[in-house]
């Protein structure tokens, strides 16, 4: 008697084995799909025309611009993850629901909590995994492509090996700005620069160096002089300098200072806010991507918390609104976390709340919903 209870649970066990395998295997090819639609409208879209304008506003060829791209794409999956997850629990459930086999396998004593189990544990999974790619590998490929578009930018305005040209700056009319003259370049070093600066109406301003190189700042020079020559040709001002930096038109440090966030992981953004040199509204946008790093993971649950509930469908609706729900569910979720994050740079909101309250807001959604499904349904 004994043996053949030990038996029957045995069997039952291997019976729920074999449903969690049944299901994580459809989870895990829908998740496959999802994450590479995910990925490919956000990189055919936005992350295409961020493409364009760093070719036509930086002069970054298109070679070195894709790869700036292709170093990106682990950010982009971390936010894919999390709508990956979402997509493949809903169309799951929904269509188990659909060709009632959620209903035989509660007719057999298998409740919702019991089928979600698989899918909860696969979540959780897909949360640290994000967590550590985004910690580990976001990082250092978000560094990566910010040196190599720093190099693209100092070969386009460096011409190595040249002697006796020139560069214009041009204003918003077409009028010349400033005039640039190197007597030579070697080894991405200027040497014999003259800069006619006439920025200033009323006076030019003319700059003499030894030597100095481009950065994303503008022109570095070394050991040089500036004169202030005013309309009739007096000298009104004579400075000598060891280091001094002109702006040549483009200006990649707010650009490039974008991503600073996204170059640190968790511990050195956080020792990094301990600076007390930092503006306080760099201080908040920080902060705010501080708690970001923990929460855009823990998304990954919070969207099955949510995607469970809606995917299982009454009896009387016979067609897949799976897709439907997650695009819905998605779209919500980002708008939500745009106006948070938008409130919180701007002060109205604390960074914790900032961060957390798309997660927050959905996660009382979801727990309603879950609860109304799993001890009211039929």
């Amino acid at each position: 008697m004994f043996k053949e209870i030990i038996a029957k649970i045995k069997d039952k066990y291997n019976n729920l084995k074999i449903l969690d395998k049944y299901i994580i295997k459809q989870v895990i090819e829908l998740f496959i799909m999802g994450v590479f639609v995910f990925t490919t409208i956000i990189f055919a879209s936005d992350t295409f025309i961020t493409l364009i304008k760093q070719i036509a506003r930086f002069g970054i060829p298109f070679k070195v611009a894709f790869i700036i791209i292709l170093l990106n794409l682990p950010s982009i999956i971390v936010m894919t993850i999390p709508m990956g997850v979402l997509l493949s629990t809903v169309m799951t459930l929904n269509r188990l629901s659909l060709s009632s086999e959620i209903t035989v396998m509660r007719a057999c004593g298998i409740g919702i909590n019991r089928i979600a189990k698989s899918i909860f544990i696969f979540a959780v999974v897909m949360s640290l995994s994000s967590f550590i790619i985004n910690e580990s590998i976001v990082p250092v490929m978000t560094r990566q492509a910010k040196d190599l578009a720093l190099w693209a930018l100092g070969q386009k305005n460096i011409p190595n090996g040249k002697e006796n040209f020139v560069f214009k700056e041009l204003n918003d009319s077409g009028a010349l700005k400033r005039l640039f003259y190197v007597g030579t370049c070697k080894d991405k070093t200027l040497y014999n620069i003259t800069v006619l600066d006439n920025a200033k109406d009323g006076t030019l301003q003319v700059l003499q160096a030894k030597e100095g190189r481009t950065s994303p700042e503008g022109w570095i020079f070394e050991k040089g002089a500036t004169y202030t020559i005013g309309k009739r040709g007096q000298v009104l001002n004579t400075t000598l300098f060891d280091t001094s930096t002109v702006q040549f038109g483009i200006d990649l440090t707010k650009e490039m200072n974008k991503n600073l966030a996204k170059e640190m992981n968790f511990s050195k953004l956080l020792k990094y806010l301990k600076k007390s040199g930092l503006q306080e509204k760099d201080r908040q946008i920080y902060t705010i991507a501080l708690h970001d790093k923990i929460a855009l993971p823990v998304t990954t649950i919070v969207f099955v918390l949510i995607g469970v509930p809606l995917a299982i469908t009454p009896p009387r609706v016979r067609y897949n609104r799976g897709f439907l729900f997650s695009i819905l569910i998605i779209f919500a979720y980002y708008v939500v976390r745009a106006l948070a994050i938008s409130f919180g740079e701007a002060g109205s909101l604390t960074p914790l709340i900032a961060a957390w309250l798309p997660n927050i807001v959905l996660t009382i959604w979801g727990i309603l919903l879950y609860y109304k499904k799993v001890y009211t349904i039929s």
